[in-house]
């Protein structure tokens, strides 16, 4: 039966205030922390193994001495204009300014390197206000039409020299662009 009593129900009756059985004291328990501190050492040496390994990823740009003003013809220039706001606008030769959006950049950059075959120079002028993912963004958009550019001039038997400077935005380029 459950509970353990005698049969009848009648068990055992406490007498006045007193039980004659001892209440057993409830005894603490206690926890071996070894192996808890086994794994805490080990999973801080597996997450420092780990971390260590990851390399920050840094885009590697190499800038070549500062030299002389070299003179270049305009019409084979190809000008990327970025505003402090982040809007972008190309033109190429004399063409006035025009506003593109980034995803049709790489078009443009493509169509116009082709045009005139490893002589086009690409002339990104920046703000100081702009912030770098749309830097990084517009660099890798561009990064990303050399693979078509390179195809093609390679099936007309050509090899690419891709000519290409980064170049402060003036006040003459800021006054272009400031009502677009």
């Amino acid at each position: 039966m459950a509970g353990g009593g005698e049969l009848g129900g009648g068990g055992r009756q406490k007498r006045g205030k007193h039980s004659k059985r001892k209440t057993k004291k409830r005894v603490g328990f206690r926890i071996d922390m070894t192996p808890l501190v086994d794994i805490t050492f080990l999973l801080l040496t597996f997450f420092m193994f780990v971390t260590t390994l990851t390399t920050p990823q840094i885009m590697d740009m190499a800038v070549p001495p500062e030299t002389e003003d070299v003179e270049v013809a305009e019409s084979k220039l190809f000008t990327i204009r970025v505003r402090g706001d982040g809007k972008i606008f190309y033109n190429q030769a004399k063409d006035a300014p025009q506003p593109i959006i980034l995803k049709d950049l790489r078009n443009q950059s493509i169509k116009s390197n082709l045009d005139l075959k490893n002589e086009l120079i690409t002339v990104l002028k920046i703000d100081d206000n702009v912030n770098y993912e749309t830097v990084v963004n517009i660099l890798d958009e561009l990064n990303l039409a050399e693979i078509k550019i390179t195809q093609a001039l390679q099936a007309e038997k050509l090899n690419r020299e891709r000519k290409f400077t980064i170049a402060p935005l003036t006040d003459i380029d800021k006054e272009e662009i400031i009502g677009l």
